[in-house]
């Protein structure tokens, strides 16, 4: 597995991470006999990132995370989505206690890195969450911490605290705008790139039509349309009808023989700013698709630039929840 570094934290993590969302049963129920399959089959893979947050689960994922991680793999949690915060009840002490929850349940005496999870965007713009953040990693609860955001706008408020040393955007085939207004000031901060929903859902894998369902539990069916938190965090804000039209789009564009979603994966990793990608899955097989796109060769110049083309023409208009 290649590796790649995350910005000031210095870690050298693997440019395929584990998005650990799923171990949750946030996507449906998952056993902990398929918990355990998928962090073994992470690890023998040589995946050494694995991101989760305190409310996958209710903390479920943290726990089997706590219960599986060996040395060598770094964890990077969450914090600020909690009812006890979100939306307009955080302090500090709040933020600590949360933060020492995710060390118990991970097993751990600091954390290696804990992410403002998807907080308000007026909350950022305040600022004093960020002062709280620099003094709990004054004072030993975590190594470094970062900021998980849903638009660009948030990301730039974050850019501009110099102890923010990661910031995990979303960012794929149908979110492309980071590449030219967020990616480069990342780079001249030394902040390292996290990108989630790389597959906008499980939409760019183009294993969906039109007739897919989803179980009740599961975030693509209850969300799909906002109803329960930002409808950018599904599918990429893209209606899912729509989505599987463009997916079929880019069918036509991608390199014969190369998998949609290595294909879609392979996309991001050809953005060097990036450190790693959060892929998550249901099944273990699935890690080894995910990691083959790690190792095909990069997209020539000129179809990155007509997949810039197409998704300012056809995708962009379709966006819901912001960029």
């Amino acid at each position: 597995m290649k590796t790649r570094r995350l910005g000031k934290t210095g870690y050298d993590v693997s440019e395929i991470g584990l998005g650990c969302w799923q171990l949750g049963g946030d996507f449906g129920p998952v056993g902990d006999d398929t918990a355990t399959a998928i962090l073994d089959a992470a690890e023998a893979a040589g995946i050494n990132f694995w991101d989760t947050a305190d409310v996958y689960g209710g903390g479920l994922s943290e726990s089997r995370i706590g219960a599986h991680a060996k040395p060598g793999i770094r964890i990077a949690t969450k914090v600020g989505r909690d009812s006890s915060l979100f939306p307009n009840a955080y302090s500090f002490e709040g933020i600590r206690e949360s933060l020492l929850g995710s060390a118990r349940r991970l097993g751990v005496q600091t954390l290696d890195l804990a992410q403002l999870h998807c907080v308000p965007t007026e909350v950022l713009r305040e600022g004093a969450i960020f002062g709280w953040m620099d003094q709990l990693r004054a004072e030993g609860v975590v190594r470094h911490w970062g900021a998980s955001v849903e638009t660009i706008e948030e990301g730039l408020i974050c850019l501009d605290q110099p102890g923010c040393a990661t910031l995990q955007i979303i960012f794929n085939l149908f979110r492309q705008d980071a590449a030219t207004t967020l990616l480069p000031k990342a780079a001249e901060r030394d902040v390292g790139i996290i990108v989630r929903l790389p597959l906008a859902s499980g939409l760019l894998s183009g294993k969906y039509d039109k007739t897919t369902r989803f179980e009740a539990s599961d975030h693509r069916n209850y969300n799909r349309d906002g109803a329960a938190f930002s409808v950018g965090e599904t599918f990429s804000g893209i209606p899912f009808e729509r989505g599987v039209e463009l997916v079929q789009e880019l069918r036509g564009l991608a390199p014969e023989a190369l998998p949609m979603s290595q294909f879609a994966l392979r996309w991001i990793l050809d953005h060097p700013q990036v450190s790693t990608v959060i892929a998550g899955v249901s099944k273990p097989e699935q890690i080894a698709d995910n990691v083959a796109a790690s190792e095909h060769k990069s997209l020539f110049p000129a179809l990155m630039t007509q997949l810039g083309e197409w998704y300012e023409r056809e995708v962009k208009p379709e966006i819901r929840g912001g960029v």
